[in-house]
């Protein structure tokens, strides 16, 4: 058995713009639909501050619906973490070194649509904005560092999701069209790797996809209008930069049944294959059979436009990139047609692995069976773009955090991750992990639960220096990457 990483294989980071960029109401910056999602815990949901329609004020879980006639609105006694977040805005020299002191080539960042469009129907981009994205591309140009964009990472323009009520409204398929052609216009010369969207099969309420009502119908309508955009962005993409390669990011971590009975195999297929659902539609470029049933299931009547569906069977994904953090397991006795509408991902926590302190199991060879598992399925090559272990990090009396947990985790995934190119043959092309430099977390709005190689000294309130430190995890990756994934001790 070979036991190299192909010679040409991707070795970085990847880190989201509301999760890491700050510079909130800096550079011409518009507020974005993440700018009003407060900070949470494992125990207390994020929640998006609100004016009711009386003009008294109030919240509501980030992820329902707004009372009829709510809008989002911000507070100056609340802390919004995206509004510094970890302050790459003015960090990012010294982060993008820090990531070529590691070895990185590749680099995953996401532009902020609201940096580039302030409200997203202006005529013009916002130059300052552009010119900021510019330095970041040049940064990484600089280090050797192939610089992949995510176009639209759960979030947009406020105004359009105020205004336009966001994916519900087709509207907005011509409104994004408009800002990816100005990313490609703008930095196609130096990107070659796109991602349409993020996560789309997980993304749901008013910050992500700008919807002021959590419906099925509200839910897939969005998500259709997202399809389209997607193709049409890869269509024009491919016309404007020769050698783009064009993918979109999916939340696959591993799903299993919880036992053999027949009812629990069933169940764990159906859950996963409705997960699977919105890579089966861009990447396969059409609604799969199944398709019918969910529709029906959940009273969705989907409005498709005459050539929607010949635009989604033209540009479909050159490849399919994927988040995989852990597994989960399915029982037939929670039933699956009863649950909520946009509980897809589903799953409890396997009780035969270890976890860590936000219940995530470790499950290793899941990364391995879900890469199988995808290039099965599409048979396109394949980029494992999230993956990561968010622990909470104690810098020791030396001032460094030595996170062997954290070694040990990266290394048991490659380990399964290289077995699944050589001895399975998977075309698995790069690995990026998530937030090399720590940054706030998505789930819960904390700054305690950590991913990075270089620790940030902040707080879950945004309190600190900011100063970058390098873990032990840190040597480590410089290590494995210099050693193409040969050397993993």
């Amino acid at each position: 058995m070979a036991e190299s990483f192909p010679k040409d294989f991707l070795w970085g980071g990847a880190t989201a713009d509301f999760q890491y960029e700050g510079g909130f109401d800096e550079g011409g910056k518009g507020i974005s639909s993440q700018d009003f999602v407060t900070n949470g815990s494992n125990n207390r949901k994020r929640q998006i501050t609100l004016k009711l329609k009386d003009g008294t004020r109030s919240t509501v879980n980030s992820l329902e619906s707004f009372p009829e006639g709510a809008e989002a609105e911000i507070y100056e006694d609340t802390y919004y973490p995206s509004h510094q977040a970890v302050d790459f805005y003015h960090h990012y020299k010294e982060d993008i070194a820090l990531m070529a002191e590691m070895g990185f080539n590749v680099y995953r960042f996401s532009v902020c649509w609201a940096r580039i469009y302030p409200t997203g129907e202006e005529e013009k981009p916002n130059p300052e904005g552009i010119a900021f994205y510019n330095n970041v591309i040049n940064e990484c140009v600089k280090y050797n560092i192939a610089p992949l964009i995510t176009i639209c990472h759960d979030e947009m323009p406020d105004y359009l999701a105020r205004k336009y009520n966001g994916w519900s409204n087709r509207y907005l398929i011509e409104m994004y069209v408009k800002y990816a052609t100005t990313l490609f216009d703008n930095y196609g010369d130096r990107v070659k790797y796109w991602l349409t969207f993020n996560e789309l099969n997980a993304i749901h309420g008013y910050s992500k996809i700008g919807v002021h009502k959590m419906d099925a119908q509200t839910y897939y309508q969005a998500q259709h209008h997202m399809f389209v955009a997607s193709a049409l962005a890869t269509k024009l993409g491919h016309e404007k930069i020769k050698d783009a390669k064009f993918g979109a990011m999916y939340a696959f971590s591993a799903m299993y049944p919880e036992t053999c009975r027949p009812e629990d195999v069933f169940s764990a297929y159906e859950h996963r294959r409705e997960s699977l659902f919105f890579a089966d539609v861009m990447a396969r470029g059409k609604y799969p059979n199944y398709a019918r049933e969910i529709f029906d299931r959940k009273g969705v009547k989907l409005q498709i436009e005459p050539g929607d569906e010949e635009i989604l069977a033209a540009y479909s994904l050159d490849f399919v990139s994927f988040s995989y953090y852990r597994s989960t397991v399915v029982s037939a006795a929670k039933p699956f047609k009863t649950m909520d509408p946009m509980k897809i991902m589903g799953g409890d926590t396997n009780p035969y692995l270890p976890k860590t302190p936000w219940d995530w199991s470790v499950d290793p060879l899941g990364l391995r069976i879900t890469l199988n598992e995808l290039y099965d399925r599409y048979q396109k090559p394949l980029f494992v773009i999230e993956n990561g272990m968010g622990e909470i990090d104690k810098v020791g009396e030396d001032g460094i955090v030595h996170d062997d947990y954290r070694i040990q985790y990266l290394s048991d995934h490659f380990k399964q991750m290289r077995d699944a190119i050589n001895i399975d043959h998977v075309p698995c092309f790069g690995y990026t992990m998530w937030g090399p430099i720590d940054l706030v977390s998505l789930g819960t709005g904390e700054m305690k639960k950590r991913y990075g190689f270089v620790y940030v000294d902040m707080d879950d309130f945004g309190k600190g220096t900011l100063a970058r430190t390098r873990k032990d995890s840190f040597y480590w990756m410089k290590k494995v990457i210099a050693s193409n994934g040969d050397n993993l001790d």
